[in-house]
């Protein structure tokens, strides 16, 4: 598994709420950024399914959503400053020089840089650079949790299907 700092969920039981949800979020990167170890590159960019999911894909995603959430919300920039697609499908659309490494790396630059923007901010503070308004960091953090755990399933499934070939 790729290795990230930050903590884990067992480490954090006692703790205040954010550093929980915080660990569990560490927890889901971690794992959907894992999902690519051990793989081709032939076989995270096979589509198994009718949409542009693909296990690289789906990293490539999870890059986008760390920079709306922590850039593009807590900056107020707009995305074609930060460098990412306008629209979530987009997200998944994979270029000739993508790779794992290159994928995996991007993703974890992009999670590094969401916890330094988020450090010094506390679950009640309000980000306001996003398309549906202003929204408190609790509620972007269990979304961003939400959605981690659902791409997490995802990839799961994918690889599954992938190895079993």
């Amino acid at each position: 598994m790729t290795s990230f700092p930050g903590t884990f969920a067992h480490d954090v039981i006692d703790q205040p709420a954010q550093a929980q949800i915080e660990a569990f979020i560490d927890e889901h990167r971690r794992a959907l950024n894992g999902c690519l170890d051990g793989m081709t590159e032939e076989q995270v960019r096979r589509s198994l399914v009718p949409s542009r999911t693909t296990l690289l894909g789906l990293v490539k995603h999870a890059t986008f959503v760390e920079k709306v959430w922590f850039d593009e919300a807590i900056t107020c920039r707009p995305r074609s400053e930060i460098g990412i697609p306008a629209t979530p499908d987009e997200s998944f659309i994979l270029d000739d020089d993508d790779t794992i490494a290159s994928i995996q790396r991007a993703h974890r630059e992009a999670y590094e840089a969401s916890r330094r923007a988020t450090a010094s901010l506390g679950l009640d503070d309000v980000l306001r650079g996003n398309r549906r308004g202003p929204l408190p960091l609790r509620w972007v953090y269990l979304h961003v949790l939400r959605e981690l755990a659902q791409h997490c399933g995802h990839a799961e499934i994918l690889r599954e299907q992938l190895l079993a070939e």
